[in-house]
């Protein structure tokens, strides 16, 4: 056999067997797509089936949820149907009680007819013998009236005079006595509104205060420490009092010695200069001028910094460095014993809880009374009253005419005309006036006192009278001949005012005006 036919062959067998192959795989798959489509009909078959069962369960699950619901509407059904049956029967009651109650009324409207018509001719019956009575007494009066004018041997008009006399007399008594309780019930709500004010205005603030005298006291080691103080012939201690410009007392009080000198501001640059002399033994006059002069830059650090606090506190912004340095200053310097930069800040406290209170403006009430004594930090070297030297620093660093008339108006210099100027000198005069926060000389107060009692012993009729509670209160004992009740309200009144025109305090002084009437007799 030849190649060619062999290869013929071969590739007849091969297409033989790969027809065969495709053959057979074309009928294996057939099958096993027959066999999937059986399987799938028989899982659809089994879904349906199941469909169907579920179908039915809801079906009976649907029927018997609505026979519940129609059980329940038929239920509520019936108990409504009954509640409009009870609400009927309510409805037919009240319309039978009405209609018993129109018939009521009805019957009762009648009878008030009848009864009206019985009192219209009573009323005309009562009327025609009013008018015959009132004719009787008219001429019984005119009779009474002749009679009277024969027994009394007076007119009408002599009579209607002396009753209307006695008329007006009763009457001024009468209108005294109501005069009185209207003042007395003023006063009283004049005081309560007052006293909450100002007792709202105080309480908010509680600041201590230290008396301060003209002269300070300077601790020592030992006594020998007094003669290098005074130095060879007295050089050291002249040097000292002429760098500071005080006077040093050295007396026989053992390891101390004393400072003295008005300007508060110089007495604490002694005290510290001495202070650090001691402390470091080095005593010369070259020494001294340079221990002073630290000290004087200590003394200016500590008033900037009391100036910023006090201005802080009391919450006042914007203040020029210069006022906060003269803020400062105050705190060296006293008032009848009183520490003027605390007395200052308490000012400001109560005045802006015054302002407050009142509805005026708070921040000019209280950087008016702040700086209401800052012309105290230089009086010493600037003349005139504080009042209007302060007001005039006050200008000229920047501030407000309110708050400068406030400064100046504090102490009468200028008359107040705004609101802020009366609380700022009220707030003056409540700190200052405070017991115990200031001392005052007692020839001062002696002569307070004996103006109290003067002034009350110059109206008529006054025996006696006294100037108590450190003449806070003046009490006159009257003669009771010759003052009644109505004179004594009139007197309490009358001194007051003359105390207020005549006489400058702190405060307020009530008047107290005593009438006694005693009446004795024995029995035997």
């Amino acid at each position: 056999m030849s190649t060619f036919t062999f290869v013929l062959v071969l590739v007849v067998v091969t297409f033989v067997v790969a027809g065969l192959s495709f053959a057979a795989t074309y009928f294996w798959l057939q099958a096993r797509e027959a066999s999937r489509m059986k399987q799938a009909q028989r899982d659809a078959d089994a879904i349906i089936e199941g469909a169907r069962s579920r179908q039915k369960e809801i079906i009976l699950q649907g029927q018997d949820e609505t026979i519940r619901l129609r059980a329940e509407l038929d239920q509520e059904y019936k108990e409504r149907r009954a509640e409009v049956n009870r609400l009927e029967r309510r409805l037919q009651q009240k319309e039978e009680a009405v209609d018993k109650k129109t018939d009521t009324l009805e019957r009762r409207d009648r009878t008030l007819q009848g009864r009206e018509r019985e009192l219209d001719q009573i009323r005309a019956e009562m009327e025609g013998a009013r008018d015959q009575q009132l004719r009787e007494l008219a001429g019984a009066k005119e009779q009474q009236l002749r009679e009277l004018e024969r027994v009394a041997q007076l007119s009408t008009d002599e009579a209607k005079g002396l009753l209307l006399a006695e008329i007006e007399t009763e009457v001024r008594e009468i209108a005294s006595r109501k005069i009185r309780q209207i003042e007395q019930e003023t006063k009283e709500e004049a005081n309560k509104r007052a006293m909450h004010i100002l007792a709202t205005a105080v309480q908010r603030c509680a600041p201590e205060y230290v008396a301060e005298s003209t002269v300070s006291i300077v601790p020592l080691p030992s006594d020998d420490m007094k003669g290098r103080i005074i130095g060879r012939e007295g050089r050291n201690i002249r040097a000292i009092e002429a760098a500071t410009h005080v006077d040093i007392i050295i007396d026989d009080t053992p390891e101390a010695i004393t400072v003295s000198c008005f300007d508060a501001v110089r007495r604490e640059v002694a005290r510290r200069a001495l202070g650090k002399l001691v402390q470091d033994g080095r005593i010369h006059p070259a020494r001294i001028e340079e221990v002073v002069q630290k000290a004087e830059q200590e003394v200016e650090t500590v008033m900037q910094e009391e100036g910023e606090r006090v201005a802080y506190e009391a919450n006042v912004q914007g203040l020029h460095p210069e006022l906060i340095r003269l803020l400062g200053r105050l705190k060296y310097r006293t008032s009848y014993g009183q520490n003027v930069l605390q007395h200052s800040l308490e000012c400001s406290f109560i005045a802006a809880g015054i302002a407050a209170e009142l509805g005026a403006d708070i921040n000019v009430a209280k950087t008016g009374a702040l700086l209401h004594d800052i012309g105290k930090a230089v009086d010493h070297e600037v003349e005139g009253p504080h009042a209007l030297i302060g007001a005039e620093i006050a200008k000229r660093l920047g501030r407000s005419a309110r708050i400068v008339h406030a400064i100046a108006a504090h102490h009468g210099e200028e008359e107040p005309v705004t609101v802020e100027a009366f609380i700022v000198a009220t707030a003056d005069a409540i700190s200052g006036a405070r017991p115990g926060a200031r001392r005052d000389m007692l020839e001062r107060y002696i002569q307070r006192l004996e103006a109290l009692e003067g002034v009350a012993n110059s109206f008529d009729g006054v025996d006696k009278s006294f100037a108590i509670q450190a003449g806070r209160e003046v009490r006159i004992l009257v003669r009771p001949d010759n003052i009644d009740d109505l004179g004594a309200t009139r007197l309490a009144r009358d001194v007051a005012k003359k105390i207020e025109e005549t006489l400058e305090y702190p405060g307020q002084i009530k008047v107290t005006v005593i009438r006694e009437t005693r009446s004795v007799d024995y029995a035997r």
